[in-house]
């Protein structure tokens, strides 16, 4: 782009969609996704959509420069899968992924409310994302045998990041839990605080029924999800919470308090300068 051309527009190029995307992650299959597939898609990429907004909030803020560096490359990753998962979604109706990014409000998202809840402390982001890391990476494995192609080269793809991303988050689960005092009481309180919002991850619902061998039944994940986390939690010496479990609703639009600052925060520069291009 020459100067002439930045001069020459108001508000500049903000189009995300200037990065393409590699053909298996663009949504391109060949064919366009069902009124059921789009709906399941907008569920995968609203979830990976919300956490990297949320984990992206830690750059410059992390305990340490590394982790500035870890979260942000992590939060890349599941932009990228949102990237993925919401094109492939507007194939239905013709709305691109920054149409599903920034302009749909909260009754639309269909994002669970693990995902929204906020990032506290470190420890309290850490508990976040040992169980969403735990449970993509379970729902990613199986979606990789999807019968809708697009769908399971999503989710091939994604799943060898998603990997990287449960190691750290059982990595600093262990360190937090084993190290002083009070970073043992404050993963503690974190898991205590998180632990509520885990069921709604794998509850079962009509579309998952329509769309049979195209999606993932989230009942079926539970066994390894509880596997894995019964192991570390064993090794860090936590209990597994008991008690108050969170009604939910985000698959179906409800929405936890947050969300709406979440939004507010990722979508004021699209709504401010609509069409805009630098």
């Amino acid at each position: 782009m020459t100067t002439e051309t930045i001069h020459d527009a108001p508000h500049g190029d903000v189009s995300v969609d200037r990065v393409e995307l590699s053909a298996e992650l663009a949504g391109e299959g060949g064919r366009a996704a069902t009124a059921d597939i789009a709906e399941y898609a907008l569920r995968l990429g609203d979830d990976a959509l919300i956490l990297s907004q949320q984990l992206g909030a830690w750059i410059a803020r992390a305990p340490e420069l590394e982790e500035d560096v870890a979260l942000g490359n992590i939060a890349l990753d599941l932009l990228g899968h949102a990237r993925s998962f919401l094109r492939y979604a507007g194939t239905y109706d013709g709305r691109t992924e920054d149409d599903l990014a920034y302009w749909r409000d909260e009754p639309q998202f269909r994002c669970a409310w693990l995902f929204e809840q906020p990032n506290g402390d470190f420890a309290q982001t850490i508990a976040r994302q040992f169980a969403a890391s735990v449970y993509q990476f379970e729902l990613y494995s199986a979606l990789a045998g999807s019968s809708d192609d697009t769908l399971a080269a999503i989710a091939a793809k994604a799943v060898k990041e998603v990997e990287y991303h449960r190691d750290h988050a059982v990595q600093w689960t262990l360190r937090l839990a084993g190290g002083t005092e009070e970073s043992r009481a404050r993963m503690i309180r974190a898991v205590g605080d998180v632990w509520p919002y885990v069921d709604e991850l794998f509850r079962d619902d009509p579309l998952i029924e329509r769309l049979g061998s195209a999606a993932v039944r989230p009942s079926g994940l539970r066994p390894a999800f509880d596997a894995v986390v019964g192991a570390v939690f064993a090794e860090a010496e936590l209990d597994m919470p008991q008690g108050f479990v969170s009604a939910g609703g985000g698959r179906e639009g409800r929405h936890f308090t947050t969300l709406g600052y979440i939004l507010a925060e990722m979508q004021v520069l699209a709504r401010q300068h609509p069409g805009a291009t630098w």
